[in-house]
C-alpha cells in the first residue's frame, strides 16, 4: 500500500500540469496559433515558487491556508480512486466516495474564505458564483456514485470504478461527469480560465490577490484537481486490466492526454455560456444524471 501511495502521488505531482498545457496548446492550434509549449505550466510554476509575495494588511491565516489546501486536498483524493489497472486505489474504504467528494468541498470552503479574507467586494462575487455553481454541480456528482453503486453493487470507489457493461445508463453517467470535471475546474463552458473581464469572471477573481508561491500553489492545486477528476472518468469508461503492467500504463495514459485533447478542443468550439445559462445548464445534467439511474431500475 506505501509503494501505490508513493506511486499516486509521484505521477498526479509529475503529470498534472502536462494535461492543462495539453488544452492550452490544442486551443492555441485550433486557433490558429503555435501557442505556448506544453510544459509552460512547469516553468510558471517553478518562477512563481521563487517570487516573493505580496499580503494585503487586511488578510489573516486564512487567506494562507487557501493555496496549501488546494495542493494538499487533489493529493489526498488521488488515494481514494485507481489510476486505472494501473495501480490500485491506496485507500479503500464503504462510503469513502462520500469523503471523496468533500474533500474538494472543504477545499472550495477554504479557497472561497481566502477569497472573502482579503475584503474585497470583487472576490467575493467570484466567491458567490462558485459556491451557487458548485451547489448545482454536486447533486450530480452523488447521482453518478448512485448509477456506479448499482452496477456494481460495492460502496466504495474502488469497487464501483470497475462497472463492468452498464450500457447507456453508464454513457450517460460519463457525459455528465464530464461536464461537471468541465464545471468544478472551472473551463469553458463555465466559465473561462484566460479572462479578466468583470462580468465572466468566477474562479479567476477568487485568487486576484495572491503572488509568489501562493498563486504557484494555486496553479498546481488546479492542475491537480482536473488530473483527478480526469482520472475518475478515465476509471468509469476504460474496460479492465489487459493483464500487461506496460500496456495497461499506455491505456491509462493516453486516455488522459486523449480527455485533455477533447477538453481543449470544446473550449476552442464553443463560447463561454451567459451566466443566466450556466445553471440551466447544471440542473440539466442532474436531470440526465437522474435519468441514467432510473434507467437501471427496470
Amino acid at each position: 500500500m506505501v509503494f501505490q501511495m508513493i506511486f499516486h502521488i509521484i505521477l498526479l505531482l509529475g503529470m498534472a500540469p502536462l494535461l492543462a498545457g495539453i488544452i492550452t496548446r490544442v486551443k492555441a492550434k485550433v486557433g490558429g496559433r503555435h501557442g505556448a509549449p506544453v510544459l509552460q505550466l512547469y516553468f510558471d510554476i517553478w518562477k512563481l515558487l521563487r517570487k516573493e509575495m505580496v499580503l494585503s494588511s487586511t488578510t489573516t491565516w486564512v487567506f494562507r491556508a487557501g493555496p496549501i489546501l488546494a495542493v494538499a486536498i487533489p493529493l489526498l483524493a488521488c488515494l481514494l480512486i485507481p489510476f486505472g489497472s494501473l495501480s490500485a486505489a491506496p485507500i479503500s474504504f464503504t462510503g469513502d466516495f462520500v469523503l471523496f467528494a468533500y474533500l474538494f468541498g472543504l477545499s472550495r470552503f477554504f479557497t472561497v474564505l481566502a477569497a472573502l479574507d482579503t475584503g474585497s467586494s470583487f472576490e467575493g462575487m467570484g466567491a458567490a458564483r462558485e459556491v451557487t455553481f458548485s451547489c448545482l454541480a454536486e447533486p450530480t456528482l452523488f447521482i453518478i456514485f448512485m448509477v456506479l453503486t448499482r452496477l456494481s453493487g460495492d460502496l466504495s470507489l474502488a469497487g464501483m470504478l470497475s462497472p463492468g457493461h452498464g450500457g447507456i445508463s453508464l454513457f450517460f453517467a460519463a457525459v455528465c461527469l464530464f461536464i461537471v470535471l468541465l464545471a468544478e475546474n472551472c473551463r469553458i463552458p463555465f466559465d473561462d480560465p484566460n479572462t479578466h473581464l468583470e462580468l465572466t469572471m468566477i474562479h479567476e477573481v477568487m485568487v486576484l490577490d495572491h503572488s509568489g508561491p501562493d498563486l504557484g500553489l494555486i496553479l498546481y492545486g488546479a492542475a491537480m484537481k482536473l488530473f483527478v477528476l480526469a482520472a475518475l472518468l478515465t476509471d468509469i469508461v476504460l474496460p479492465g486490466s489487459t493483464g500487461n503492467i506496460i500496456l495497461d500504463a499506455i491505456i491509462f495514459i493516453g486516455f488522459m492526454l486523449g480527455l485533455a485533447v477533447c477538453v481543449g478542443l470544446v473550449e476552442s468550439s464553443m463560447a463561454r455560456l451567459r451566466m443566466i445559462r450556466v445553471p440551466q445548464l447544471l440542473v440539466g445534467t442532474s436531470l440526465l444524471s437522474f435519468f441514467s439511474f432510473i434507467l437501471l431500475l427496470r
